[in-house]
């Protein structure tokens, strides 16, 4: 009878069949190296759940920002607002004395916001020279204020001696809507905030660009020396169902713009 042959010993004993260690692996060179499987955190080991989609990044960054550029543009072309203010309506009665003025305050709503840039110089040139039988002796103030936050505050505004106020408010916010891109929303209400003594119009429009849209509050307001359009957006409202946006406390940060800017000549 043949006997198997006998494997060779080593100096320790037999040799021992190869130990199966699957982290010490490697492919054959040129193919892929396969990982564990990842969940949905990344978490190794832990497979979707079926249908389950990788969570998307935020577009808030991208829409905050075509809300900015578009604020800015009202701001700065905001000339073809008060364009329509005298258009096509006859004017009676006298112009009031010049008492109030707009300045441009280093920061705003109770220092939240501080100024960024102040064009006042230069787009509000345009404001200006636009010829207007409703206002006299106009001085522009067009300015961009931000916030740590991302928050973004536009002003477009003018001081002097306005024969109609609440009428130049209306087309001044009718005109800021009327811009590239702008859709009204929510349509234009009137609101008194508590403790102030003026009366602000309040809109909400959406501004798309890029395949992104965003929501933009808009408000005015219009006395006898100073009249004035505020665009105030933050990443919050910037992403916010147009419909739900507090319109109320759009028109209190307006009032109180007002309250910090607004003062009296002399």
């Amino acid at each position: 009878m043949t006997m198997p042959p006998q494997q060779p010993q080593g100096p320790y004993g037999p040799p021992q069949p190869p130990q199966h260690n699957p982290y010490a692996q490697q492919p054959p060179y040129g193919y892929p190296q396969q990982l564990p499987p990842q969940g949905p955190w990344g978490q190794p080991g832990m497979p979707r759940p079926p249908g389950a989609q990788p969570p998307k990044k935020k577009r808030t960054g991208m829409v905050i920002g075509i809300a900015a550029a578009a604020l800015v543009a009202v701001g700065t072309l905001g000339y073809t607002a008060f364009q329509l203010v005298g258009a096509g309506k006859s004017v009676v009665g006298g112009f009031p004395e010049t008492e109030y003025r707009l300045t441009v305050p280093k920061k705003l709503l109770d220092e939240e916001y501080t100024l960024a840039e102040d064009t006042s110089s230069t787009d509000g040139k345009e404001v200006e020279e636009v010829p207007d039988p409703s206002v006299r002796d106009v001085k522009a103030v067009v300015t961009q204020y931000t916030s740590a936050e991302g928050g973004v505050l536009v002003i477009s505004g003018m001081w002097g001696r306005i024969r109609m106020p609440e009428f130049t408010r209306d087309k001044i916010l009718e005109g800021a809507a009327g811009e590239k891109g702008m859709t009204v929303v929510v349509p234009a209400r009137e609101f008194t905030p508590d403790g102030y003594d003026i009366t602000v119009s309040c809109q909400v429009v959406t501004s798309k660009d890029a395949g992104a849209t965003s929501t933009i509050p808009m408000c005015a307001w219009g006395d006898d020396n100073t009249a004035a359009f505020v665009g105030l957006v933050t990443p919050k409202i910037a992403v916010q169902d147009p419909k739900s946006v507090d319109l109320e406390q759009a028109a209190a940060d307006t009032a109180e713009v007002r309250a910090e800017s607004r003062r009296p000549i002399g």
